[in-house]
């Protein structure tokens, strides 16, 4: 799993996720609305910010890593080291993305988020689609109306004469065009009586199905166990990287069996799996150790130094 993967999980739990000397990423409730634009009714959703202001170790997600990967918690913290490493290495030539979570891009040497709006990060609104809203089309008559009565001649006359029989039709057409028009107008009230009524029961069957439904979480997140008292060990004597997993796995167990408490630190930005020896918290004492084992075991190993 990338960082970004793990950030994804945590998002649906919390309301902001610390990336260390990166920044974070906070979510915020909002109320459904209509998209004007798209002709559709969004339900309820989380949106997601991001503040490169908070850069500091909250230690929350270094503790969710190593919980889930089963993994020690110096060996999270430098994971995440790497990975943004790399994430801002990426940034100075192209824009970054991050799946699941949104865009990132480097402008006047100013950071730049852009969320996406696929995923719905809020669970209460699981199962709530977005429903579509079309525009009701009115059908109007008045310009045709006009336009054939003005076709239909009245002639005046000081004497008193029988009214010629087309002049008694077209008064009955006209009158039938009124009537037309009025019954048009009821038409268009009942469509859109029964356009209320159709999305009122449909809301009404979704909020049925909602409320019945049982929601089952086969693969929980594990419950998260926050410690972060112990020293750090910031200086480490790297044994070597390895572009294969297995091939850094099988290194760190030959080191066990020596007596060194080896681990692997993480993945470089050439992808390599790097592994140290130990870890020391102070500089002396982990140059010491290098001397030795550059001596008698390894003459390649070097010192590796990671500022938090």
């Amino acid at each position: 799993m990338t960082l970004a993967n793990y950030i994804s999980d945590l998002l649906y739990r919390y309301e902001c996720i610390i990336v260390p000397n990166f920044g974070g990423f906070i979510t915020n409730n909002k109320s459904a609305k209509i998209d004007s634009i798209n002709q559709t009714l969004l339900p309820p959703y989380k949106q997601i910010t991001f503040n490169h202001h908070l850069k500091n170790n909250d230690g929350l997600l270094a503790s969710y890593i190593a919980s889930v990967d089963k993994i020690p918690y110096k060996s999270a913290i430098n994971f995440i080291q790497f990975e943004i490493e790399n994430w801002k290495n990426k940034l100075e030539h192209e824009d970054l993305f991050l799946e699941e979570i949104g865009s990132f891009s480097l402008e006047d040497e100013k950071l730049h988020f852009e969320p996406q709006k696929k995923i719905n990060y809020l669970t209460s609104s699981f199962g709530l689609n977005s429903i579509a809203a079309p525009e009701v089309k009115r059908i109007v008559n008045k310009k045709q109306a006009e336009k054939l009565e003005e076709k239909a001649p009245i002639i005046l006359s000081a004497e008193r004469k029988k009214a010629p029989n087309y002049l008694k039709y077209a008064a009955i057409f006209v009158i039938g065009l009124s009537a037309v028009g009025y019954s048009a107008k009821l038409y268009r009230d009942y469509q859109n009586n029964q356009l209320i009524t159709t999305a009122k029961e449909q809301q009404e069957i979704i909020n049925q199905k909602i409320e019945n439904a049982t929601f089952v979480i086969t693969k929980p997140l594990p419950t998260l166990n926050l410690d972060i008292t112990a020293q750090k060990q910031n200086y480490h004597v790297i044994a070597g990287a390895f572009r294969f997993p297995k091939n850094a796995i099988k290194k760190v167990n030959q080191l066990k069996v020596s007596g060194y408490n080896a681990q692997i630190l993480g993945v470089n930005k050439w992808n390599l799996s790097v592994v140290s020896f130990q870890s020391y918290s102070t500089e002396q004492e982990a140059r010491n150790i290098l001397v030795n084992i550059q001596d008698g075991i390894e003459k390649d190993a070097w010192l590796l130094i990671q500022e938090f």
